[in-house]
């Protein structure tokens, strides 16, 4: 199985592609697609929008995993997130591929075994199961590859939805 996995995000939003099945997974790629502040949202939402499109095309994802909304303080930044997750659910439905979202604290959970556990425990995690060499990244792409684990292992469980 080979999954795109996205921590949604306008400002950065983290990606991942993964593959394996079962409790083995390998990193193909991550990154952290970043724009810039002053640049009006619909031109952020184009270059993120733009870059998941070629993952997509690079990869040929199976399934693309999205990390599911949760509410902040900031309602325009919620909205915003809101409208890049609408956006990258569309594509995935668009390219015909199986989409599964998971919630932070299934996320957490599946890497931790602790809904509550901090990003510092969720990292180091990622590292150890990818035997990942100390690199620096962005917290929205170690959540992006916590999430494709997540999809990986949670793979044989549970059928995704698959577009017609």
């Amino acid at each position: 199985m080979r999954v795109l996995a996205i921590d949604p995000g306008f400002g950065r939003c983290g990606v991942a592609v993964l593959e394996g099945e079962g409790g083995t997974a390998t990193l193909l790629y991550s990154s952290c697609i970043e724009t810039l502040p002053n640049s009006d949202f619909s031109l952020r939402l184009l270059e993120v929008g733009k870059t998941v499109s070629s993952l997509i095309d690079t990869y040929l994802p199976d399934t693309i995993a999205i990390e599911e909304l949760y509410f902040s303080s900031n309602q325009k930044t919620v909205f915003h997130v809101a409208e890049v997750r609408g956006m990258l659910m569309y594509l995935a439905v668009s390219c015909g591929v199986a989409l599964v979202e998971y919630n932070p604290l299934t996320v957490k959970t599946a890497l931790t075994g602790y809904g509550r556990a901090t990003k510092e425990q969720v990292t180091k995690m990622v590292t150890t199961i990818l035997k990942l060499e100390p690199a620096a990244r962005k917290d929205d792409e170690y959540d992006a590859i916590a999430l494709g684990i997540t999809a990986i292992a949670h793979s044989r469980r549970s059928t995704p939805k698959i577009a017609n």
